[in-house]
């Protein structure tokens, strides 16, 4: 039985009546999850970040937030064992390099076994696969293109899988085949959430991802990309049209954010957006 904060939940993301677990139901959830809930850092910017428990998680969705990977798929695999999916959460780690095997720990997936078959699924990538992908080694074209690929001995320690992403900033993305738990990433995340050397601090982001297109916002720079290679990239002229976009584009409620917090996101966007206008003078 759907209770409580599932119940918002799954409002949220348009499905009411999910069903008994099934390949053609987590399917459904995962593109639903993708295209409604944004991956942004809003929160972290404004110097409030918020914790990584998944009832938390499930909570601030069902309230209209977004978040990053450990709040997405944290909240994500919480409601799919609600609804009796079989889910494992997995050590990962984003990676520049394609041919790395390094797990940094900054990232958490997941992988769910059903009628005998393991899926790869992320909804916390920001700019991943719009639907599980069979956790089998191949290349997958959904829309854009993608890639599996194990690594180490099958059944040893360091037995794990690489996700390829072709077009991303970190096209690869190592995770361990071995369970985690919510503990694992919290070190992690206290260090992406609050160090100064961290992406989530230096810059002001959101991603959403659907079957067609893929929408990203970094700074005061809003870039629609399209798997033909279409892109559309505009700037923001003001905080009217960010929060514009914010709300319309990215699905995120505003009604959390008081007029200072506006002011305070806005200012630190232009601030950053300057600083990277004179490095690219330089």
């Amino acid at each position: 039985m759907i209770t409580g904060i599932y119940t918002d939940y799954l409002a949220r993301i348009g499905i009411t009546e999910p069903g008994s677990p099934s390949v053609e139901g987590l399917f459904a959830l995962t593109r639903a999850h993708l295209e409604r809930i944004p991956f942004e850092n809003t929160e972290i910017q404004l110097g409030r970040p918020p914790g990584i428990d998944p009832e938390l998680s499930v909570r601030r969705i069902g309230a209209g937030r977004g978040g990053y990977c450990f709040h997405l798929n944290g909240a994500f695999a919480a409601l799919l064992e609600h609804l009796g999916y079989d889910v494992t959460r997995h050590l990962g780690g984003m990676s520049a390099d394609r041919e790395s095997t390094e797990v940094s720990g900054d990232h958490l997936t997941l992988t769910v076994r059903i009628d005998g078959e393991a899926y790869f699924v992320d909804v916390g990538l920001g700019d991943g696969p719009p639907e599980p992908l069979p956790l089998r080694e191949g290349q997958y074209e959904r829309g854009f293109r993608y890639g599996l690929r194990p690594f180490g001995s099958a059944d040893g320690p360091d037995a794990g899988w690489t996700f390829l992403n072709e077009g991303s900033p970190f096209p690869a993305m190592n995770f361990r085949t071995a369970p985690a738990t919510m503990a694992d990433f919290e070190d992690e995340h206290l260090r992406l959430s609050t160090a100064e050397d961290s992406p989530f601090l230096q810059s002001f982001f959101m991603l959403r991802r659907n079957a067609g297109v893929m929408n990203r916002m970094h700074g005061k720079v809003l870039l629609t990309l399209d798997p033909q290679g279409g892109r559309d990239k505009r700037e923001l002229a003001g905080p009217e049209e960010l929060f514009e976009a914010m709300s319309t584009v990215f699905g995120r409620e505003l009604d959390d954010l008081t007029a200072a917090d506006r002011a305070a996101l806005w200012a630190r966007i232009e601030r950053a957006h300057e600083a990277w206008l004179a490095s690219q003078q330089g």
